[in-house]
C-alpha cells in the first residue's frame, strides 16, 4: 500500500492565520454595509449582523439634503484626488529618473535634501502654509491641495528605488545613442517600465488624498468646494440632537465605492509588475 501523504502542519496554520486575517479585514466592511441598511432607531438599538431594509431610504435622505451636497463632494474628491495621483506619480517618477540616470555634483545633496523633508510632519508646516497660500490669494481654492502633491518625497523614494531595481542604464545610453531626446526617453521606455511601481503610488496617492481631512478642513470654506470627509464631519456635527446614523453610515459607504473601483482599475498593473518581475528572476 502507498504511504499516505502526511500532513503539512505549517501549511495548515498558515491557510488559518490567513482566513484569520482575511476576516478581520472584511468584519468591518460587511458592518459599514449592514449599518448603511439600518435606519437610525435601529442603529440605537445596538450591534447587529441582520441587515436592515433602509439602503434606499438613508440613500435618498442623503441625496436629497440639500444642505448636504453628498454628490457634489464626491465629484471634489475625485477631481483632488485623481489629479494629485497624476501630478504626485509623473513627477515624483521624473524626479527619482532624474537623480538616478544622471551624475552631477550635487547629486547626495539633493537625495539627503529631499529625504529630510520626508520626515517633516504636515502639522509642523500647516500654519506657515496657510499663511503662504493666503498672501498668495488661493485660500479657499483647490490649488493648495493640488498642486504640492508635485512634491512628494515618499513617492520619490519608492520611485527611485524601483528604477534601481528595474531599469539598466544601458537601455537609457541605448536610447540616446538611437537619438531620442531625454523627455522622449523618459515617456516611451523608462514610464512603461515603472507601470507597476506608479499603480501602486497612484492608489495610495488617490487613497491618501481622498481621505485627507487636515489640510481640506483649514483651506476650504466653501460648502460647494467641501471634499467627502469634510462634508461627513459636517453631517455628523451639524445638529447633534438631530443627526441620522443610517445617513452617516450611507455617506461613508459611498464614499469608499470610487476608492474599491481604481484599485480593481489599477491592480492588474500590479499584478502584471509581479508576474514581470517573477519571469525575469
Amino acid at each position: 500500500m502507498k504511504p499516505k501523504h502526511k500532513i503539512n502542519v505549517r501549511s495548515v496554520i498558515a491557510h488559518i492565520v490567513l482566513i484569520l486575517l482575511s476576516f478581520l479585514c472584511l468584519f468591518f466592511f460587511v458592518i459599514l454595509i449592514i449599518n448603511a441598511t439600518r435606519s437610525h432607531a435601529q442603529l440605537q438599538k445596538g450591534f447587529s449582523f441582520i441587515p436592515g431594509g433602509h439602503f434606499l431610504d438613508n440613500l435618498k435622505s442623503v441625496a436629497n439634503d440639500g444642505s448636504f451636497p453628498m454628490f457634489r463632494g464626491i465629484v471634489n474628491s475625485l477631481i483632488i484626488s485623481g489629479s494629485c495621483a497624476v501630478l504626485c506619480t509623473y513627477f515624483s517618477s521624473l524626479t527619482a529618473y532624474g537623480l538616478y540616470a544622471y551624475d552631477f555634483k550635487l547629486k547626495k545633496a539633493a537625495f539627503t535634501f529631499i529625504m529630510a523633508i520626508l520626515v517633516m510632519p504636515t502639522q509642523v508646516t500647516a500654519m506657515g502654509f496657510l499663511r503662504l497660500i493666503t498672501n498668495m490669494g488661493m485660500y479657499d481654492s483647490w490649488a493648495p491641495l493640488i498642486i504640492p502633491s508635485i512634491a512628494s518625497p515618499a513617492v520619490f523614494y519608492f520611485m527611485y528605488s524601483y528604477l534601481q531595481s528595474s531599469l539598466p542604464l544601458s537601455l537609457v545610453e541605448a536610447a540616446r545613442i538611437d537619438g531620442s531626446n531625454e523627455f522622449r526617453t523618459f515617456n516611451h521606455i523608462v514610464l512603461p517600465i515603472m507601470k507597476p511601481a506608479i499603480a501602486v503610488q497612484a492608489i495610495f496617492t488617490f487613497v491618501g488624498s481622498w481621505n485627507n481631512y487636515f489640510t481640506p478642513a483649514l483651506i476650504i470654506q466653501s460648502k460647494n468646494k467641501m471634499t467627502v470627509p469634510i462634508l461627513i464631519a459636517t453631517l455628523r456635527g451639524a445638529d447633534y440632537m438631530n443627526f441620522d446614523m443610517g445617513k452617516i453610515y450611507m455617506m461613508i459607504t459611498v464614499a469608499i465605492v470610487p476608492i474599491i473601483v481604481v484599485y480593481l482599475l489599477l491592480s492588474k498593473y500590479i499584478i502584471a509588475g509581479v508576474t514581470l518581475g517573477g519571469v525575469k528572476e
